[in-house]
């Protein structure tokens, strides 16, 4: 076995020692426990907070909020990555790389999609960033917040980065979405999808490529065929269908996922519409 990273030391350095205070331990937080439902609390006063005052900031200004956001996520994966990569038994200091905790997949996308957002230039490319993260991205947050499952262990600084992390996945959707109301539609939507396919791509290559280098479990976006998927739904049907389907179906029902998302937004949009319109109709007659 090969790993990234690993050693082992009987005592620990001051980083070491840093680490090991960042790893305190909880309860596991419940489904819907007090922990679950404060994150769900924070993140509804967050997305409106930054819908209401940041959607028509001036683009320099949306830049700035976008890249504060992104290095929040960084700095928080960053942390996940250490507190994964290493451990204290009480007498021995270990560091051996986790590849099944590699950030790429479909909820860690915003780590490498939103610097398109602050750094490109309006066009294609940006329009498609946006797209992909109001809408697939989005969902894949949204559908964590709801049920978390198993993301929550007992290491409590990692409970607060997935919350922020997914949290911030919703938040961020919200904000292009506004951020893009006129856009809202097939070919917007369209620019998000090829951006969610050149990452279905990117994933299945480092799916055939790792694995030679470690035999660890190393599944991204959950599609590799030299491993089960463990997600919900996607996990029954996987063992009863030839691989090509099931990659077919994962792509086809995320991207249902994500087209109902685009369309919920622009049906949201076009009933604002409407409320405003009668309203200044009803002002304008009085």
């Amino acid at each position: 076995m090969i790993h990234l990273i690993e050693k082992a030391i009987g005592t620990m350095n001051a980083f070491e020692k840093f680490l090991h205070a960042l790893s305190g331990t909880m309860t596991t937080p419940k489904l819907y426990g007090i922990f679950h439902i404060a994150c769900l609390i924070l993140m509804l006063v967050g997305t409106i907070l930054i819908g209401r005052y940041f959607s028509k900031a001036s683009d320099k200004s949306f830049r700035i909020i976008v890249a504060s956001l992104w290095a929040v996520v960084f700095l928080f994966e960053f942390y996940k990555q250490l507190i994964y990569t290493f451990e204290w038994d009480g007498s021995v200091a270990t560091w051996d790389y986790q590849w099944y905790a590699f950030p790429f997949q479909l909820c860690s996308m915003q780590l490498y999609v939103l610097p398109l957002v602050f750094l490109c230039k309006d066009g294609h490319v940006r329009d498609g960033a946006m797209a992909f993260l109001a809408t697939y991205s989005f969902f894949a947050g949204a559908a964590v917040f709801v049920y978390p499952g198993d993301v929550y262990v007992e290491t409590i600084g990692i409970n607060i980065q997935t919350m922020v992390h997914h949290g911030l996945q919703i938040v961020l959707g919200v904000l292009f979405l506004i951020r893009n109301k006129d856009k809202l539609g097939v070919k917007f939507f369209l620019k998000g999808a090829a951006v969610f396919l050149v990452l279905i791509c990117v994933a299945q290559m480092l799916n055939a490529v790792v694995p030679t280098f470690t035999d660890e479990t190393f599944n991204m976006f959950y599609i590799s065929w030299k491993f089960d998927c463990t997600l919900p739904v996607l996990s029954a049907i996987y063992p009863k269908v030839p691989y090509v389907v099931f990659l077919l179906l994962y792509i086809i029902g995320f991207s249902i996922a994500a087209a109902i998302v685009m369309r919920v937004a622009y049906g949201l949009k076009m009933l604002y519409g409407k409320i405003k319109g009668a309203k200044a109709a009803t002002e304008s007659n009085e």
